[in-house]
């Protein structure tokens, strides 16, 4: 597509670039921790409870930051506050390092997770915002996606880190803990990612002085916004919440191995796998919304595709069949994604998306931060397959919010685009632009 006919010109695209690089680098922080708390835990005394609510602390701490940071956005733009979060989120990794040497790591471990999740709402909030500033609805779907695809496609590459560097550190080198290993090459990157912010993101919400009409405590309670926010909520429960806390336990139950790595390794390489599905088709749902008159559609179809997933991960007893669960699981939720917050954006006047970006990830980090404290507990006292079968029905009822929330705020089930494109500054793209 070219500049005239997609709105969007080079300065923009690097722009989105940018923030793309960004956070990437920073998202390993995010991926790091997981394939390596679970066993890491009974190493070091932590209690599954607890391990649970470690895996949580940042979304916790998000979901207290999260509507601030869109009201901060809202007030004083997007550079200075995607560069904080960025810093504050390498902060938060490097306190991943002190725990680990700590004779208390509980404590020192749920710090830093609380610290990750401040930056991380920040980044979340003005990420989402500057690709909202930067793209017209008719390539909103698109930019929404690659922005998205951004910001989880690190957690995946942090997966790894934790999973894979950990173990190969652990074979080679011999005075120093793989896990330290894992944690110090995500701490670099996240310093790398802040870097590129300061360098290369400009502002792009905010022209002169700060709008001291937008109160930090705002929020945006909108039909719309609490539509995406729910639909966001439920997706994520399943997703983040319970998949990824417990796959190293399943694959451990089940005796489950890929490249002759252990559990704490292939786990990791399972869950690259869902989010390398999801960041793709972050992309390519965003690209397939834009093309058609409405994104409804196209969020139906990949909220299937999740749930399809989670059927066949209930029954998973082969690596053939648990890998391609984990692609239907990360494709479903990724092709939701993008197509979902563009959706947002386009019933969301410009100069409330801080606001609204806010609110929405404050009702997906609720969805993500429940899901280990309750999937944890009730796989010691039921087992797998029922829980797993069970979050095989949160992406159906994600479609059914989806649908009544936008019949009641449009009057239609499938609306058109251009119908309820409420950005006044980014008309609708067309042949003639």
């Amino acid at each position: 597509m070219s500049e005239e006919e997609g709105g969007i010109t080079h300065e923009q695209y690097v722009i989105i670039g940018s923030v793309i690089a960004s956070t990437f680098f920073v998202g390993f922080g995010g991926g790091v921790i997981f394939p390596i708390l679970p066993n890491l835990g009974s190493v070091l005394g932590i209690s599954p409870l607890f391990v649970g609510l470690i895996l949580s602390a940042n979304r916790f701490a998000r979901l207290v930051a999260n509507a601030p940071a869109g009201s901060i956005v809202d007030r004083v733009g997007t550079r200075t506050p995607f560069i904080a979060g960025l810093f504050i989120q390498a902060v938060g990794t490097s306190g991943y390092i002190v725990a680990y040497f700590s004779a208390v790591p509980e404590p020192w471990f749920l710090l830093t997770r609380i610290l990750w999740g401040l930056g991380s709402a920040l980044v979340f909030a003005t990420a989402y915002t500057i690709a909202a500033d930067v793209s017209k609805s008719g390539s909103r779907g698109t930019s929404m996606g690659l922005i998205r695809g951004g910001t989880i496609f690190g957690f995946p590459t942090g997966l790894v880190v934790g999973g894979v560097v950990s173990d190969v550190a652990d074979r080679v080198i011999w005075n120093l803990p793989g896990d330290v290993v894992a944690f110090s090459v995500a701490t670099m990157f996240a310093l790398l990612a802040a870097l590129l912010a300061y360098l290369f993101v400009p502002e792009t919400h905010v022209e002169g002085e700060a709008n001291s009409s937008v109160k930090p405590w705002e929020i945006d309670s909108s039909p719309t916004t609490l539509t995406v926010g729910l639909v966001n909520f439920t997706i994520l429960f399943g997703y983040i919440g319970a998949l990824f806390s417990t796959l190293v336990l399943f694959l451990n139950r089940r005796n489950l191995a890929v490249l002759g790595f252990d559990a704490q390794g292939s786990s990791g390489m399972f869950m690259a796998i869902t989010v390398l599905g999801a960041a793709v088709f972050m992309l390519g749902g965003g690209y397939l919304s834009d093309r058609r008159k409405s994104r409804v559609p196209i969020l139906l179809f990949f909220i299937g595709v999740t749930s399809v997933g989670f059927l066949i991960l209930a029954i998973a007893n082969s690596v053939p069949t648990l890998m391609l669960a984990c692609v239907l699981i990360g494709s479903g939720q990724g092709g939701t994604s993008g197509p979902l917050v563009a959706l947002l954006a386009d019933l969301t006047p410009a100069d409330q998306m801080g606001r609204a970006s806010g609110t929405n990830n404050v009702l997906g980090d609720i969805g993500g931060g429940l899901g280990p404290l309750v999937s944890l507990p009730l796989i010691e006292a039921v087992g797998f397959t029922p829980i797993y079968a069970a979050c095989a029905l949160l992406p159906l009822t994600a479609g059914v919010i989806l649908l009544v929330g936008i019949r009641y705020e449009t009057g239609r089930l499938f609306p058109e685009t251009d119908y309820i494109d409420m950005s006044t500054e980014s008309p609708r793209d067309s042949p003639a632009d």
